[in-house]
């Protein structure tokens, strides 16, 4: 594997003549996801050494699934993503340890915020908008769900990501859309179905029906709002729980307790 010396300049300018990868295996897109993560929350420790990827990839919080590889198979993921153009191998003046930078910004049309949802959904896969604007907030600020949801339009339109559904909906959920042809993609839940108003005879319309519910006036509707709100909620909670205990053993980790 061969070993760069690279400036900043150079591994964040898009390279506007070179081909977006399409497609990353589950190992691929948990190392380089590794990566951009540790790049953009702990920039003081990146480049990454091998032993600190392998460390990252097998990580027990804000990784799905939890992993076990081996240096010798990260060596190898390394490998395979330097010969994609996605990463390089760099010494740093500090020492002769070889570490690992990424290229992403240079081979994907990506904003900071779009590089944070690739990065968050590579490493955890599909989760609602709540979950995901929590997890990626930690690596770039993400004000709201409608700037999430104005990333994620782009990304769609892109081919980069997919849903389940219009992203203004609630309970969507979304993912990337790296999978190779010989992985098979993991599937949607089913998302509720829109309202749609029908016509009908003036005649049909006066008729009560069976199907109908008392429970569909302006406060009930009101009411499923905000559970629907508070659902929300639950779910950044959750996600911000993992942060903290995610930091909290990484602070263990340094401290050596």
């Amino acid at each position: 594997m061969g070993s760069l010396r690279m400036d900043t300049d150079y591994e964040n300018t898009l390279d506007e003549n070179a081909e977006p990868v399409r497609e990353l295996t589950k190992g691929q897109r948990r190392v380089l996801g590794v990566l951009v993560e540790k790049a953009l929350t702990t920039p003081d420790q990146y480049p990454l050494t091998l032993k600190a990827a392998t460390s990252g990839a097998n990580q027990k919080s804000n990784r799905d699934p939890v992993t076990n590889y081996s240096e010798n198979a990260v060596w190898d993921l390394l490998d395979q993503l330097r010969e994609l153009g996605l990463i390089a191998v760099v010494h740093t003046e500090s020492g002769r340890t070889e570490r690992f930078r990424h290229y992403v910004r240079k081979r994907y049309p990506f904003t900071e915020p779009q590089l944070a949802i690739m990065t968050e959904l590579m490493l955890r896969g599909k989760q609602q908008l709540g979950e995901l604007r929590s997890r990626a907030s930690r690596m770039v600020s993400i004000e709201s769900l409608d700037q999430l949801r104005s990333e994620l339009t782009s990304l769609v339109e892109q081919g980069y990501v997919r849903s389940n559904g219009p992203l203004e909906r609630r309970g969507i959920e979304v993912d990337h859309n790296l999978y190779p042809a010989s992985e098979q993609a993991p599937t949607f839940e089913a998302s509720a179905p829109e309202t749609v108003e029908t016509s009908a005879s003036p005649a049909a319309s006066a008729m009560p029906r069976r199907s109908e519910n008392v429970a569909s006036g302006p406060e009930t509707v009101a009411l499923q709002a905000t559970v629907e709100s508070l659902k929300s909620e639950v779910e950044e909670l959750k996600a911000s729980m993992e942060i903290v205990q995610d930091e909290l053993a990484q602070l263990r980790n340094a401290l050596g307790v």
